[in-house]
């Protein structure tokens, strides 16, 4: 089978983008500028219709079908994050604190390379599914997905299947990842509050030290990995930031503490945050101090399912018939995941690493992508719209 091909000129557009997003780079729920650099450009492509979103930033489109076919969606997320960037590039980030370091630049200028190629072959009357494009705000909170699809993203749009993919620079460029199975994490994050009773530091016998009783929760929580889950279940339970405290001679009221718990199994980190909160309830109770846990939304994992997956094998060798391979999955997480609960899902990963070079891991200051592995990935996206049959 011939590869979906962006061609050279095609190539150099959405590059032009990449690097123009990568100097330009904006958080979650702030992308403004983003959503409208990725409205001027298909706004100019023929046979593209955009949609509304229901949220503020973010952009839903439509390139119709010849009616003969079903309906796909697409999807890619467009954020950066909150992280000075110190890779030296001539694209280097404007804004001061804020880079993309986990390549989100990149993954929207695929899906732009792919609506080139999709509009190209509507225009050759060879296009059979109408193709959804969603390109997702708020991805590295984890709460984009859910603000489309609570705001009507469903009712807009009716795909029988949805295909994402992240770039993942462990893998060299040229190469796409076939997995199947779980491929990311389910995570829920949660703030812990240990609330005691401050006074002055010389007389301990008239406080309660929630900075003792943290630090007592801290240790015996990581217990809930190595003791109260099944060791062939993947589970990672970490606290991210700890804050409390006053001068030296006055006890602290509170201290508030950052944490994420993550699996690639459902019922492992189920049985994670059932441990976590008797833990954190009865440490405290322990030390004299009171508590709370305050849970962010549960992310499901990502789980490229069995009956998707001759069709992704497809379309990647469709996009380059030599660049299929697999790898470990990963206990990062992905609100991609929240679209599967609604129709059938894939989700891929495509190297962005330049061979030979040492790798520099998503949300790391020095990330960077190899951008030459953006034309397998633009046609990767427009393989697996267009060439999904309906059962």
């Amino acid at each position: 089978m011939d590869k979906m091909t962006l061609l050279p000129e095609e190539y150099e557009q959405i590059l032009l983008i990449k690097r123009d997003l990568h100097m330009h780079p904006e958080v979650s729920k702030s992308e403004y500028r983003t959503t409208g650099v990725i409205r001027e450009f298909l706004e100019k492509l023929p046979g593209v219709e955009l949609l509304e979103t229901g949220i503020p930033t973010g952009v839903l489109a439509r390139i119709a079908g010849d009616g003969s076919g079903t309906e796909i969606a697409l999807r890619a997320d467009i954020d950066a994050l909150s992280q000075t960037e110190q890779y030296e590039s001539p694209w280097k980030s404007l804004n001061k604190g804020v880079m993309h370091a986990c390549g989100h630049d990149f993954h929207t200028a695929s899906l732009l390379g792919a609506a080139l190629i999709l509009t190209r072959m509507k225009a050759q009357g060879k296009l059979s599914n109408t193709v959804d494009l969603i390109f997702q705000p708020a991805e590295e909170g984890t709460t984009g997905a859910k603000a489309l699809i609570d705001a009507g993203l469903f009712d807009r749009i009716h795909p029988r299947a949805i295909f994402g993919l992240h770039n993942w620079p462990s893998v060299d460029a040229g190469k796409i990842v076939l997995h199947e199975g779980a491929l990311m994490s389910a995570k829920r994050n949660m703030t812990i509050l240990i609330k005691g009773r401050g006074g002055h530091g010389s007389m301990p016998h008239l406080n309660v030290d929630p900075i003792v009783c943290a630090a007592a929760v801290i240790q015996a929580l990581q217990t809930v990995v190595s003791r109260n889950t099944n060791p062939l279940d993947a589970v990672v339970l970490s606290i991210g930031r700890i804050e409390g405290g006053s001068p030296v001679n006055r006890v602290a009221d509170q201290v508030e503490m950052n944490a994420t718990i993550r699996s690639l199994s459902n019922d492992a980190l189920k049985r994670g945050i059932e441990r976590t909160e008797a833990i954190v309830s009865n440490t405290a109770a322990a030390y004299e101090c009171e508590w709370e846990i305050i849970w962010e939304e549960f992310i499901p994992a990502v789980m490229n399912l069995p009956e998707m997956a001759e069709y992704a094998k497809t379309a990647a060798a469709a996009a380059d018939p030599a660049g299929l391979t697999d790898a470990p999955p990963s206990l990062a997480s992905e609100d991609f995941a929240l679209y599967g609960r609604k129709v059938p899902s894939w989700f891929f990963w495509v190297g962005s690493r330049t061979g030979g070079e040492p790798v520099e891991e998503l949300h790391r200051p020095r990330f960077h992508t190899d951008d030459r592995a953006m034309r397998q990935a633009a046609q990767l996206y427009a393989a697996a719209a267009s060439l999904f049959v309906k059962n």
